[in-house]
C-alpha cells in the first residue's frame, strides 16, 4: 500500500479510513493478491508453445551472471501473460530454460506484465512486475498493481527468492534511480490519467515505499503509457522522461521529486514506443530511441547516442538493429564500461529477445572502435504459432 506524509493527526485519521476502504476494495480485485512463485516451470510454459513474448529487461550480478526477464503467454498483451525469468553464466553466449515464472492464475482474468529487472546498491537484485484484472486496453476502472521479488544471491544460477510483495498501485518497468542524496526513486505510472507519471521514494533501502510526487500530461490527447524514467542532473535537478503520443516528453523537479513541472515535447524526435535513458559512468548520457535524433521513424533502427552536456546535445549513433519491428530497450554498464541491452523484434512471428552489447566509444562514433561490439545476440526465442 502507497504511503502518505501527514503532518496534522486529523488527516492522518481520515487518510485511516481512507486506507481501510482502499483495503476493502483490493481484496475484492484479484489482480492484488501477491501471486505464488514458479521456479520449476512445466511444459506449459515451454518455448515451443509460446505463441507470444516481448517487453524485456535486463540486469548484471556482481560476479558477472546476467538475468533477463520478460512477459509472454496468450497470443497478445492479455489475461494469459506471465512473467518468465532466464540467466547467463558465460557473458550471455548462453542462456538458461526458464528459471522462474510469476503465472498469477494460469488462465486469467489476471495477466503479469511489464518486468523491471534491477540491483540496489546493496548488491539485492529485484523483479518488479505488474498485475492487472483484464487487458492492456482496459484504461478505466481499478489501477494494475506493483509487485517485487528480491534475492541476496544473484550470483547464484539457482538463489533464493523472496516471496511476492505488493508495492503500490501502478505499473513501473523503469530502472530505480539513487540519488546522491541516498533516496531510491522508483518511476511508476497509472497510465492516461492526470498526475500518472509518478514518483515512489525509499529512504531505508527498499523496506517501505512512499509517494513522493507526481507529474502531468495535460493535454489528455497527448497521453499514452508513460513508462517514465528519472534522471539527477549534475545540478542536483531530476528530469523526467516520459512516453506520449507525440513522443518524448519531459518534466523537471528542483525539490527532490516532490513537485515536478507539466510534462512538455522534448526536442527529440520519436515514435510512440519506450526508449532507454540512463547515466554512465562517465557521468554521459546513454539513449537508445528508434532512428536519428531529430527524426520521427517507426519501431525499427534502434540506435544508441551519448550526451556529455546533460542531453541539451547528443553525439554518435551507433544502429543496434535496423529491423522493422524492434522495440524496448533496457540495460546497464559494467564498471570496465561495457554497455549491454535488451529489446524484442517481432512479438507475435520471429517473437526473439534480443541484446546487444557496445560502449560509449562505440555509440559516440556510430561505428565498432573498441573491438568489443557484439550485436543480435539471441537470448531466447519462441516458437509457437500465433495465429494473429
Amino acid at each position: 500500500m502507497t504511503l502518505f506524509r501527514f503532518t496534522n493527526w486529523p488527516l492522518v485519521l481520515i487518510f485511516s479510513l481512507f486506507c481501510n476502504c482502499v483495503l476493502a476494495d483490493d481484496v475484492e480485485d484479484p489482480a492484488s493478491a501477491p501471486p505464488s512463485i514458479t521456479l520449476a516451470p512445466g511444459p506449459e510454459y515451454m518455448d515451443s508453445v509460446r505463441m507470444f513474448q516481448g517487453i524485456p529487461t535486463l540486469e548484471r550480478a556482481p560476479n558477472g551472471r546476467l538475468w533477463a526477464a520478460w512477459y509472454g503467454g496468450g497470443v497478445t498483451e492479455d489475461r494469459h501473460n506471465y512473467i518468465m525469468l532466464v540467466t547467463s553464466g558465460d557473458d550471455g553466449r548462453t542462456w538458461s530454460h526458464l528459471k522462474m515464472v510469476v503465472d498469477p492464475d494460469r488462465e486469467g482474468p489476471v495477466r503479469a506484465f511489464d518486468s523491471c529487472l534491477w540491483l540496489d546498491p546493496t548488491g539485492r537484485l529485484w523483479l518488479f512486475w505488474a498485475q492487472r484484472n483484464g487487458d492492456w486496453k482496459s484504461r478505466t476502472g481499478a489501477l494494475p498493481y506493483l509487485f517485487a521479488v528480491t534475492t541476496d544471491d544473484p550470483n547464484s544460477a539457482t538463489p533464493h527468492w523472496s516471496k511476492a510483495r505488493r508495492i503500490s498501485k501502478g505499473i513501473m518497468m523503469c530502472k530505480p534511480t539513487v540519488t546522491r542524496d541516498g533516496n531510491w526513486l522508483l518511476p511508476t505510472a497509472i497510465w492516461f490519467r492526470k498526475e500518472s507519471c509518478r514518483v515512489l521514494a525509499s529512504t531505508d533501502q527498499g523496506k517501505t515505499w512512499s509517494l513522493l510526487g507526481a507529474a502531468t500530461i495535460q493535454d489528455p490527447k497527448e497521453r499514452n503509457c508513460d513508462e517514465p524514467m528519472i534522471i539527477e542532473l549534475r545540478d542536483g535537478s531530476l528530469q523526467m522522461w516520459v512516453r506520449t503520443r507525440y513522443g518524448i516528453g519531459q518534466s523537471r523537479s528542483t525539490d527532490g521529486g516532490r513537485t515536478w513541472t507539466d510534462v512538455v515535447p522534448s526536442q527529440i524526435a520519436h515514435p510512440v514506443a519506450r526508449f532507454f535513458v540512463r547515466r554512465l559512468a562517465s557521468n554521459d548520457l546513454l539513449l537508445v530511441k528508434h532512428g536519428p535524433i531529430d527524426k520521427r521513424t517507426g519501431r525499427s533502427h534502434l540506435t544508441a547516442f551519448i550526451s556529455t552536456d546533460d542531453g541539451k546535445t547528443w553525439k554518435g549513433g551507433l544502429l543496434l538493429d535496423a529491423r522493422s519491428g524492434v522495440s524496448y530497450p533496457d540495460g546497464f554498464q559494467k564498471k570496465d564500461g561495457l554497455i549491454y541491452v535488451i529489446y524484442d523484434f517481432d512479438r507475435q512471428g520471429k517473437k526473439e529477445i534480443c541484446m546487444a552489447v557496445f560502449t560509449r566509444a562505440d555509440a559516440l562514433a556510430g561505428k565498432d572502435v573498441s573491438g568489443k561490439v557484439r550485436l543480435h545476440v539471441l537470448i531466447n526465442e519462441a516458437t509457437g504459432k500465433n495465429p494473429g
